[in-house]
């Protein structure tokens, strides 16, 4: 579902529901030490559109959820809290482990999208990224990742539906939208989220989110080895240790914005 760019629909509330995509992690730090993030952004731009006050937004993700915890800890809050514009990302932290039940995945991910739909509001869901064209070694992740993909695009012929597809669109194969895990947007890939988000909405373009960047300077294999190698010390190995011991990143922490309340403070 998309919006005609000259009827687009005014909302005064907003929930973000998710993991570590939709917290913003990797973005531009916020006064209270907390990452902006691509719905931050969102937020900001209808809270322009409302009368002084009007708006409010709340943002229940967390890093490292899985879709299962996703549903149990934050779905039925989202309900609860009645707002009329909601985004769902979910799944993806479940497809980058191994022997991903996917049938289970997009079970959740339809269920969370029903509960949501039936509370009344616009359903904002997206589709993942291509990370092979970016990252070695994610080859497998694709057949999940293509399979997903579909699901969503079903979930979008719904009414009050939007799919944000991010998979189509080759900028994101471009590292500097990337933060150095390469697993997390950069602020840059925050901002195109933003507005891809906002024009799947019906908002005018504010630029065009799909737009290559302009050619990077040439980098040296001696500087691509040691930049992999930092990687797979300060990022690749931690997280393999937390799949072994059965931790996530996001274990004990709160929502960064756990209440509807007016926005921008």
């Amino acid at each position: 579902m998309s919006y005609p760019a000259d009827t687009p629909v005014s909302y005064r509330s907003m929930v973000a529901v998710g993991d570590s995509f939709t917290e913003g992690m990797c973005d531009e730090l916020l006064p209270d030490g907390q990452f902006r993030g691509w719905a931050d952004r969102v937020a900001a731009r209808l809270a322009a559109e409302a009368a002084p006050g009007e708006f409010r937004y709340a943002n229940l993700a967390v890093r490292g959820k899985l879709i299962g915890q996703i549903c149990a800890e934050q779905v039925g809050e989202a309900v609860a809290l009645g707002a009329e514009l909601v985004t769902l990302a979910g799944g993806l932290n479940d497809v980058l482990r191994p022997g991903c039940d996917i049938a289970d995945v997009e079970a959740k991910l339809g269920a969370a999208a029903e509960q949501l739909l039936a509370a009344g509001g616009t359903v904002v869901l997206f589709t993942s990224t291509d990370p092979t064209r970016r990252m070695a070694g994610s080859a497998r992740l694709l057949p999940a990742i293509l399979r997903m993909k579909e699901f969503v695009e079903g979930l979008g012929t719904r009414p009050r539906v939007a799919v944000v597809d991010l998979f189509s669109a080759d900028c994101f194969d471009d590292r500097r939208l990337w933060a150095e895990d390469r697993l997390h947007l950069s602020p840059e890939g925050h901002r195109r989220v933003a507005e891809a988000v906002l024009q799947a909405l019906g908002r005018p373009a504010v630029f065009d989110w799909r737009a290559p960047l302009p050619p990077a300077a040439p980098v040296g294999r001696g500087v691509k080895l040691r930049a992999d190698l930092r990687w797979l010390r300060i990022h690749v190995g931690p997280w393999l240790l937390r799949r072994i011991t059965g931790k996530s990143s996001g274990d004990g922490r709160p929502p960064k914005r756990p209440a509807l309340e007016r926005f921008p403070i």
